[in-house]
């Protein structure tokens, strides 16, 4: 008979019972140890991070800076508007997600409700504009062109509208439609992301999920010091949200001003002369097709020559950079990026890359004279040049017999130069040359030119163009050696005969290819403000300038001026005697070279000007036009695609620009009072003891009259009509307003 204990447990019970005490007396250590570890090793830590849970912060966005040009007139500025916001955390607590809400509020506005509610979701990957690509938990403005009845509606029925606010805010203003536009130089705003906050979290400048950042141009470059500092004030709260004190604060910190040396008087006409060019050059016709030009882009840029501050870039086709203002519609972001905008948004001056033609034969020249040719030479000029079984045509077929290089420039004559990188392409080995025998003068001498590489504006995604040398030819050949060789065809069209040839020797610097390359032709790509750089340092006697847009930062209270000191990247690889026969050979294209039937009755004598055109072809679409000039003061470059000859698109309007730079009358007599700027502007705008700016009066510009008419860029100070809408919190910043300001009309403008 087996012996029970007197407790009536088997061993076996008894062992399961020691077992599980065990876990238990582990589990309670272990419970114990964590307290110990919460509450006295890391109490004080967890204590701290507590308390936090009963803080609310309230966030004053920080009053972004006033982009100003050189005379002190804004250009980017802050005005007072009612905004409607929506809190998506709020509405997300609905069952049907707010939409009913949403919709409702589409109402009261006026608006779309898919509109309404495309403003609320999240951007993604896969989630079209509009979308909101800020935090999800800072409000979402919906419009901030509310009028004082809508936002009156709104709060007065709150219980109707939950999770949305009408506030009066400051926010970012624009030039409107027949001001100076320089919409792709200041570029817009857009709300910060996860990302960039979580980049800058340890730096000196981080962002708070309510910040607007800057999203290209000028609002981009220069965001950190336009940004200001954002004030939070911190409250302690119970644990059902009721305040119980203040427990810190920090007051927002405006931004700094941004002096520019942009002139929004000749930015309006170099804005007007563009335009209008574009549309004359539509009215012409292609003289081979028969077909009128597109003139589909174009840009100016107006630079001093001595320092390379730009005082005017003008880009087409441009658009309304209010647009960004308070979130685009889809409308509005379709017709900028869609396939049929010919996209607005691209600064054509910095980013529009094309052949340059005979404007590039500058480089050329100063190759030739590198490589030990005589400017004062004899090198024929024929109507063509044949190597092999191709044909090389002067334009238009002239034949100028032996001329110098001066009248070379003078008359634009091809064969000339033709026949110069010919010799030289030669003399390096032609297209088998040895190892370290090739001279290159000249790829050497356009790199020496500051060319294939950015010129170092102040503006960003700046392209570098391109210097098609040797090693570019070996690294293109490589990408693209595959395709040529599946497509091309010895016996095919055009561009299948080319790939074939490209598949076998694309790799080498053929014969024709350095001939097209001499005039500007063939894999060559410049950009308008580097042609700018180069004519300016023609003017100059030398010096390659970084162009620069930025003059001075100031501070909110005007105490501190930090001025944007010019910087230099090197000298044109020519000396004194070189610049001096090619400025003269210059003055001759205004004077009686191929720019003279657009500049006749032009004061040459007090005013000397000094000029190259530029035709390049360009495979599959019409010419660009292409018009290089400086003064003694500025260089301006204007190039419009499809548009036709040089002078014939873009020398009027060129005319026009230094007509109004220097106040030339339609009988080429100087009235010195109507000139806009006949020298550069010196020194920075008065700033008044307040710290804010004085900024002088700008001329309306009527190309049709001799005199401009003196009106105010911006009117007086002045709050939004906000009728009974309590106004924002008041700063130390001035916020203006334009009088009379229109509706905001979204459009593009070519």
């Amino acid at each position: 008979m087996t012996n029970i204990p007197e407790t009536g447990r088997t061993p076996r019970v008894q062992i399961r019972l020691v077992v599980i005490q065990i876990l238990v007396l582990s589990l309670l250590g272990t419970l114990g140890a964590r307290l110990w570890y919460l509450q006295i090793r890391n109490g004080t830590e967890y204590a701290k991070e507590a308390s936090g849970n009963h803080v609310q912060q309230v966030v004053q966005p920080a009053v972004r800076g006033e982009i100003l040009d050189a005379r002190g007139v804004p250009i980017a500025d802050n005005e007072t508007r009612l905004v409607v916001s929506a809190s998506r955390t709020d509405l997300l607590k609905m069952k049907d997600d707010g939409k009913a809400v949403l919709t409702k509020l589409a109402g009261v506005l006026g608006m779309k409700p898919q509109d309404v509610m495309g403003k609320v979701r999240l951007c993604d990957a896969k989630t079209p504009q509009p979308c909101w690509n800020g935090s999800p938990y800072q409000p979402i403005p919906i419009t901030d062109e509310a009028t004082p009845r809508q936002a009156l509606q709104i709060r007065e029925r709150s219980e109707d509208f939950p999770g949305i606010t009408a506030e009066p805010e400051a926010v970012r203003r624009y030039p409107a439609p027949g001001e100076a536009n320089t919409a792709q130089v200041l570029g817009y705003l857009s709300p910060v992301t996860d990302d960039e906050i979580q980049k800058a979290k340890d730096t000196d400048s981080p962002y708070l999920r309510s910040d607007m950042v800057g999203r290209s141009g000028i609002e981009r470059q220069y965001d950190k010091v336009l940004r200001g500092k954002a004030g939070v004030t911190r409250y302690e709260v119970d644990n059902l949200g009721r305040v119980l004190g203040k427990a810190k604060s920090d007051a927002a910190e405006p931004g700094s001003n941004l002096v520019t040396s942009i002139d929004a008087r000749v930015q309006r006409v170099a804005e007007y002369e563009l335009d209008t060019a574009m549309k004359t050059a539509r009215n012409q016709f292609d003289k081979i097709t028969g077909e009128k030009y597109k003139a589909d882009s174009g840009a100016v840029v107006v630079m001093e020559a001595k320092t390379g501050r730009i005082v005017a870039m003008a880009s087409a086709p441009a658009y309304d950079p209010n647009v960004w203002v308070g979130g685009i519609s889809a409308k509005d972001y379709q017709q900028l990026t869609g396939k049929d905008s010919n996209y607005p948004l691209l600064n054509r001056a910095i980013q529009g890359q094309s052949a340059p033609g005979s404007t590039f034969k500058v480089v050329s020249t100063a190759a030739a004279i590198q490589a030990g040719y005589d400017f004062d030479g004899h090198y024929p000029c024929t109507s063509s040049y044949s190597v092999g079984g191709q044909v090389f045509k002067n334009f238009e077929g002239e034949n100028f017999g032996p001329i110098s290089l001066g009248r070379a420039l003078e008359v634009s004559c091809d064969t000339v130069f033709y026949g110069l990188a010919d010799n030289e392409w030669k003399k390096d080995g032609g297209i088998n040359p040895k190892k370290g025998q090739p001279k290159d003068w000249f790829f050497k001498t356009a790199h020496q030119f500051g060319l294939g590489k950015p010129t170092g504006i102040d503006l960003p995604n700046e392209v570098s163009g391109r210097v098609p040398d040797r090693q570019w030819k070996q690294d293109y050949w490589k990408a693209n050696k595959d395709a040529w060789c599946k497509t091309g065809k010895k016996d095919g069209d055009y561009v299948e005969k080319i790939a074939y040839e490209n598949c076998l020797e694309g790799n080498k610097m053929r014969e024709g290819d350095e001939i097209n390359y001499s005039i500007g032709q063939g894999d060559t790509l410049l950009t308008p403000i580097q042609e700018a750089v180069i004519y300016g340092a023609i003017s100059n006697g030398g010096t390659l300038w970084n162009p620069t847009i930025g003059k001075a930062i100031i501070s909110p209270d005007g105490k501190n001026v930090t001025e944007i000191k010019p910087k230099s990247h090197g000298r044109l690889p020519i000396d004194g005697r070189t610049r001096d026969v090619m400025n003269e050979a210059l003055a001759g294209v205004v004077t009686r070279g191929t720019a003279a039937w657009k500049f006749g009755g032009w004061p040459q004598d007090k005013i000397p000007l000094h000029a190259k055109t530029g035709t390049a072809e360009v495979y599959g679409k019409q010419t660009t036009s292409w018009l290089a000039t400086y003064s003694n003061d500025y260089a301006v470059v204007m190039t419009i695609s499809q548009a036709g000859t040089g002078s014939g698109a873009s020398g009027e309007a060129v005319h026009h620009i230094y007509d109004a730079l220097y106040g030339v009358q339609k009988d080429g007599s100087i009235d010195k009072g109507k000139a806009l700027l006949p020298t550069p502007q010196q020194g920075l705008p008065k700033i008044r003891p307040d710290g804010s700016i004085e900024a002088q009066k700008i001329e309306k510009y009527d190309p049709n009259a001799d005199q401009a008419t003196d009106q105010d860029q911006r009117g007086t100070p002045t709050d939004h009509p906000s009728a009974t809408v309590p106004s924002p919190t008041a700063s130390n910043r001035r916020t203006t307003r334009r009088s009379a300001r229109p509706k905001k009309r979204r459009r593009i403008l070519t």
